[in-house]
């Protein structure tokens, strides 16, 4: 190999015909930056043979040849939308590029795959600087041996082509860019305006909030269009579309009811996804949360690790303390409590509960049980009499989805019914029911919610040996970190795979300080380098797969280590 101010797109293309024929050994003397025309292209890590993971490959194109106006990269929000609109471009376009040329995975141009949602994603990453684009890229074999000539045409005449068509400005695109920037301008004006209503979301009128099935998240075609009650309705002002009006919900405790099947759970998960902004065509880009809110659910069989769970269980048989309580295997009521006090030390201001999937005996505890069981023999204090206290003592408001027990009318602020997925405050009826028939149960939560605890944690070892920790997801079920498996199912705001290997090389990063940390200081120390994009921070060389993530799934991830350790209690 010459010297690296010779490498250059001839000199690439002569290397490639060159190695036609030899060892596919050969090709990692390839390594290195080549200068094309109008980008640099990076083989970063070349593959060991023809059937493994494909090549690190990386392209930078500068603005001066990408030719993209200034007006769509001169914010950080805008870099992240046009990044995320090109990811979705090369995406659509690598099927007419790619073709197989060999042996295993030759010829394999990979991308990492998009959602309904616009995240900042290393995939594609727009800087001050230009457009840089990673992918996977098989190199051409036939058996074990080089296809030098396939390997020619598709480093550099294939992937040029590539570049030309879906990081340069194409005129064409120009509305399409325009509205995916306004729509997430929007987005973010809109959740900028709740505080400032008393607002803990906002669901725009004409919302589409069904999906086609639980498994793909595009929209149903059939949906009914949302459209809030009139007692309800607030408009809030956007930058592009104007005054957009629908459905607030207020700050304190708000109820979903309505008959099954009638679209109280399509409603709150729409809210659980409005912490994130939606492309154009998805029906919830104008459903917007305030940003720390968390889903909450049951999720039997958890790990829980010292956290103080004593607002809702305390008194256990044998004098078992819970004020820093820890299992492999949790129950329904015991992890349902844990998953609240975490997602409240990690920051959460709303918490979103169905009572699908929450445990009974934490929701509810009616007079009849009270008669038989007295509240001296039974450890649980439900949910229903600590609702109102987490709210006037922290803050912190509830949005639950209620269909089997008025008795949450007492202790509700606004009930909202949904019939047929059509929205109807009912808030003054549901306060008449239960003025008319009080539900006569003794309130067992006491005069205040209860400590909020923090703790201090340190992060376990996952090496093996002298060999790093290996990262294994399986999609949005399973994180597998060195030899501990951790199950995601009940952490339900998790959108994409590649959100969860970014918090797994976070953890690692962090975990090689081998110190404690508050939960809470960690939290911060990792986010900073995610608000900063700077995901290379987090992982040990340059990844072409990773996406944002909000701090409420990094928590409840390291929270389910069944390795932890807690080290004390503050």
């Amino acid at each position: 190999m010459t010297s690296p101010t010779s490498l250059t797109q001839d000199f690439l293309s002569q290397q490639l015909e060159k190695l036609d024929g030899r060892s596919y050994s050969a090709y990692k003397g390839l390594k290195g930056n080549y200068a094309f025309a109008d980008f640099t292209l990076t083989l970063a890590h070349i593959q060991g043979d023809p059937f493994a993971a494909p090549s690190r490959v990386s392209i930078f194109v500068s603005h001066r040849h990408s030719q993209w106006p200034q007006d769509y990269w001169h914010t950080p929000t805008r870099r992240i939308v046009l990044a995320d609109f090109l990811h979705r471009q090369i995406i659509h376009t690598i099927p007419q590029v790619e073709q197989n040329r060999g042996s295993g995975k030759s010829g394999r141009l990979i991308m990492a795959s998009t959602s309904q949602v616009i995240l900042a994603r290393t995939a594609v990453q727009v800087t001050l600087a230009g457009i840089e684009l990673r992918l996977g890229v098989g190199l051409p074999a036939f058996g074990r041996r080089i296809a030098g000539q396939a390997a020619r045409q598709l480093l550099t005449e294939d992937l040029p082509q590539l570049v030309t068509t879906t990081l340069h400005y194409q005129p064409a695109w120009q509305s399409a860019v325009e509205q995916h920037m306004a729509t997430v301008e929007d987005a973010n004006a809109l959740r900028a305006q709740l505080s400032e209503h008393n607002l803990v979301a906002f669901i725009a009128n004409g919302s589409r909030l069904p999906r086609r099935s639980g498994v793909d998240s595009q929209p149903l075609p059939t949906a009914v269009p949302f459209n809030a009650p009139s007692s309800l309705e607030v408009t809030l002002r956007a930058p592009h579309a104007g005054p957009i009006t629908g459905l607030g919900i207020p700050t304190g405790v708000t109820l979903i009811v309505g008959g099954g099947y009638h679209g109280k759970s399509t409603v709150l998960k729409a809210i659980a996804h409005g912490t994130y902004n939606h492309i154009p065509g998805d029906g919830r880009e104008q459903v917007v949360a305030d940003g720390a809110t968390v889903k909450i659910r049951a999720e039997d069989g958890r790990s829980v690790t010292g956290v103080d769970i004593s607002p809702f269980i305390d008194r256990l048989p044998q004098g078992l303390s819970t004020q820093a309580f820890c299992t492999t295997n949790a129950s329904g009521s015991t992890s349902q409590a844990a998953n609240i006090l975490e997602a409240i030390e990690a920051g959460a201001k709303v918490l979103l509960i169905d009572e699908d999937t929450a445990a009974t005996n934490l929701m509810i505890r009616d007079r009849n049980m009270q008669a038989l069981i007295a509240k001296a023999k039974e450890p649980i204090t439900p949910f229903i009499d600590k609702v109102r206290q987490l709210y006037s003592d922290h803050g912190i408001s509830t949005v639950l989805v209620m269909g089997g027990s008025g008795d949450y009318f007492e202790v509700a602020d606004q009930v909202i019914a949904l019939d047929n997925y059509l929205a109807h405050d009912v808030t003054a009826q549901a306060q008449a029911i239960a003025a008319q028939n009080p539900s006569e149960r003794q309130g067992e939560g006491g005069q205040h919610f209860g400590t909020i605890t923090q703790r201090r944690i340190q992060l376990p070892p996952f090496d093996t040996g002298r060999k790093p920790a290996k990262v294994k997801t399986q999609r949005l079920t399973t994180l597998t970190l060195g030899s501990e498996d951790i199950d995601l199912r009940g952490i339900e705001q998790l959108i994409e795979q590649n959100q969860v290997r970014a918090i797994a090389h976070a953890i690692l990063t962090w975990q090689q300080q081998n110190r404690t940390h508050s939960l809470k200081n960690l939290l911060d120390d990792i986010m900073t380098w995610v608000e900063k994009q700077d995901f290379d921070a987090l992982t040990p060389y340059p990844m072409a797969d990773l996406s944002e993530f909000r701090r409420h799934e990094l928590a409840a991830i390291i929270n389910r280590l069944r390795s932890l350790r807690v080290i004390s209690e503050r």
